[in-house]
């Protein structure tokens, strides 16, 4: 059976198992009309039987899943003839990929080695004997737990209290996934870019000004400078953002005051779906319109009035990238002014302000810790944007505080160095997660701030 059938199944048996629970606790008080002798409700019976049938099952069907390749692949290697066995790890892992290939259907050559073909039936074989197996042992278990629970089943059965524990327990463990996803992804950049730094000086990388990764691939290959200065990368990022939160914020803010305070319910209805199917356009459109419609503009009226202007430049990707997160700051703030009291206003209006004054001095002070949290959102989505600096900005490294000039940001960076044929343990590539540590430090730090400004004011107005 099919892993993912064998999901399904279980799913089916707990939902079996939930009419079995349900029913017999109507049974074991003689009817509907003694259900007061329960300790529970009949529903929470035939959830604990829903869940003791099917929390177990779907754990050891995702154990099972989880280290069947590892066990198969072992069984298979070990049963490869010596002279297969026996060569290098890197050889021997290809070998095992065609075996596997060839098992999918992947390889379509006419001539197949014969030990190469008698893998992959070996591996067919156990694969098949591991998926029946795990049907069996889950299905068993289910059926196993669905008769446990239901004999246990009682009046003075406090079902509820087992219930709300057991989903108390799945919350906890969803949550945990979470902060450890975290902690994993923190702790993966963090190893890598110690690595990074045992090879080029600290100092060197957040203080040096020449940024030209180009590390030798071979021991006599030239031309390979492997300058590793970030400072260009970080300023050029700054400057991007900067441009977008010129952009983004005054007119994602001042529409959301409009739509909440101003517009007509018509007018909002249709203005705000409208704003918002920005948020919806891909990035690439993005690009594109960047690089054929904006860039062509600010180049041509930069060369009117007498200016340098690159065919790449800060501006016109930083102005793109304001248009694209204007629906961030616009829609939250709409919603967090919204959830302003209708009494602070009223209290405004009884003292004599008018709308503008109310607006001014008392519903944005209040809404503040919320559009500082869209605000913190927009600049994280501006830092994080790949495709329209790549098609708009340009790759170049350039130390500059012109916007009318090419730049490139930490994240277009980290994917050039992610792709080639450049080795993993190279500078070049262990670079990639020293700049990615940089910017979830620099990330860190703003929260910081805004939580900070968030609690400053909350203070204010509980």
């Amino acid at each position: 059976m099919a892993p993912s059938t064998l999901f399904l199944s279980i799913l089916v048996l707990a939902v079996a198992a939930y009419v079995i629970g349900r029913k017999r606790s109507y049974s074991v008080v003689g009817g509907a009309r003694k259900l007061r002798e329960l300790h529970s409700r009949p529903t929470y019976y035939g959830m604990l039987t829903a869940l003791g049938c099917g929390i177990p099952a779907l754990l050891i069907l995702g154990i099972w899943q989880a280290f069947e390749e590892t066990v198969i692949t072992r069984l298979i290697t070990a049963g490869l003839p010596e002279n297969i066995r026996t060569l290098p790890e890197s050889r021997l892992n290809l070998i095992i990929n065609d075996v596997k290939n060839l098992v999918s259907g992947n390889i379509v050559s006419k001539e197949v080695d014969p030990a190469m073909q008698a893998a992959a039936d070996h591996y067919t074989r156990l694969q098949s004997i591991s998926h029946a197996s795990m049907a069996v042992v889950c299905l068993v278990l289910g059926i196993m737990a669905i008769a446990i629970i239901r004999k246990i089943i009682t009046p003075k059965l406090r079902a509820r209290n087992a219930v709300e524990t057991v989903t108390k327990i799945i919350l906890v463990a969803c949550s945990s996934i979470a902060i450890f996803t975290t902690l994993g992804i923190v702790l993966s950049v963090l190893f890598e870019a110690i690595r990074f730094f045992k090879a080029v000086a600290v100092t060197e990388f957040l203080f040096g000004l020449q940024w030209s990764p180009q590390m030798a691939i071979r021991a006599d290959q030239v031309g390979s400078s492997g300058a590793f200065g970030a400072v260009p990368v970080f300023a050029g990022t700054l400057m991007i953002s900067a441009i977008a939160m010129t952009v983004a914020v005054p007119v994602g803010l001042m529409s959301a005051i409009y739509l909440s305070e101003y517009a007509t319910s018509k007018v909002r209805a249709a203005a705000k779906p409208l704003m918002e199917i920005l948020a919806g356009i891909p990035t690439v459109v993005y690009g594109f319109f960047a690089a054929l419609t904006v860039a062509p503009v600010i180049r041509d009226s930069g060369g009117l009035m007498g200016l340098d202007v690159s065919s790449e430049s800060a501006l016109a990707a930083g102005v793109v990238m304001g248009i694209m997160i204007i629906p961030f700051v616009s829609s939250l703030s709409d919603d967090v002014i919204n959830a302003v009291p209708q009494v602070l206003r009223d209290g405004a209006y009884g003292l004599g302000a008018t709308r503008s004054e109310t607006i001014r001095n008392v519903v944005i002070p209040a809404a503040l810790p919320g559009i500082v949290g869209s605000i913190l959102l927009a600049v994280s989505r501006a830092i994080g944007e790949t495709m329209i600096v790549v098609m708009a900005a340009g790759l170049a490294a350039n130390l500059t505080a012109n916007p009318l000039q090419t730049v490139t940001t930490v994240t277009v960076q980290i994917v050039t160095l992610l792709v080639g044929d450049q080795e993993f343990d190279s500078p070049k590539t262990l670079a990639a997660f020293a700049l990615g540590l940089v910017l979830f430090v620099a990330t860190l730090f703003l929260n910081i701030i805004a939580l900070h400004v968030v609690r400053k004011y909350r203070e204010q107005y509980e």
